[in-house]
């Protein structure tokens, strides 16, 4: 399979430097244009700025992109109709030739391919409140125990049951490491109030971890639960309502499905007054950072 490199990615695959796969769906379902293009182009400007190449994924045409042009993010921005990719779809969408956005479960799949170890995004898909009943289960949790890349995210979404997305992490092996804290953090907050299985203070130690398991031979990656910045944080105890508000009104109307996280996301942002969405704007830009971290820190054992 022919895979689109952007120049970008193309130079830095062949010098050794330390690459961040990022998504696609907070340009295509997370945020209304522009400000969708200028979030990923924020994005992308952190990596570089931290030392680091971004390649943002997408599959345009039935081509699978690692790494996007300024004009290709654009035109991806404004694009009507894009399907919304994640493992049972990819494939589909590129041998139809259509135009699709990489959820977490599916960038992880592109960055595999193209040998990316390290992946930003904001949060992951888990376990939705209620699966006891609908067995609405993200397919990023089985991803991250089978697809051998470190995915660096505020935790899972706050509007998931998180314990049971951190006991489903446990029972499928993906070691789940917590940043400068003994709590796993909640997306917006920092505290969700359940213990991290697993604490981490540095991006060499996260390094470290990821090319011991490749030694080992372990399937899967890693998920590293990087707190929102305690400035940027909206917390806890002012969320909880809010999303409950959210998810009573989801239930009400019929949501389900991939329909689900887009509609519960769009409420909070509207019964938040638009915080919800600067709070995901900054722990993005933080989880870029620390990915391209822990990138560098890879590439440097790699070439020792």
């Amino acid at each position: 399979m022919d895979l689109t490199y952007s120049a970008e990615v193309r130079a830095a695959r062949a010098s050794g430097a330390p690459i961040v796969a990022l998504e696609s769906t907070i340009i295509t379902h997370g945020m209304p244009w522009p400000q969708n293009v200028e979030t990923a182009a924020l994005v992308e400007a952190e990596v570089r700025a931290a030392g680091a190449v971004p390649a943002t994924i997408a599959v345009l045409a039935g081509r699978l992109h690692i790494g996007l042009s300024v004009a290709e993010l654009e035109t991806l921005g404004q694009a009507k109709g894009v399907m919304k990719l994640s493992r049972a779809d990819l494939a589909a969408c590129m041998a139809a030739g259509r135009t699709g956005a990489t959820t977490v479960a599916a960038t992880m799949i592109a960055a595999r391919i193209a040998r990316i170890d390290v992946f930003a995004t904001g949060g992951i898909g888990g376990v939705h409140r209620g699966a006891e009943r609908s067995f609405d289960i993200s397919a990023d949790l089985r991803e991250l125990s089978e697809t051998p890349v470190s995915v660096v995210a505020a935790g899972a979404k706050a509007i998931l049951d998180l314990p049971k997305t951190l006991e489903v992490l446990e029972t499928l092996g993906v070691p789940v490491i917590a940043v400068g804290q003994d709590e796993l953090p909640a997306f917006w907050s920092r505290a969700s109030g359940l213990a991290a299985p697993l604490r981490m203070d540095s991006a060499a130690e996260i390094a470290a971890a990821h090319l011991m398991r490749a030694a080992l031979g372990l399937p899967g990656g890693q998920l590293v639960a990087n707190p929102i910045p305690a400035a940027d944080e909206i917390a806890r105890a002012t969320l909880a309502p809010v999303i409950e508000t959210a998810l009573v009104e989801a239930e009400a109307q019929g949501i389900a499905a991939k329909a689900v996280t887009p509609f519960l996301l769009q409420r909070i942002f509207e019964l938040t007054g638009g915080q919800s969405l600067k709070a995901n704007i900054a722990l993005v830009l933080n989880n870029a950072r620390l990915a391209a971290a822990i990138a560098t820190e890879i590439a440097r054992a790699r070439a020792a």
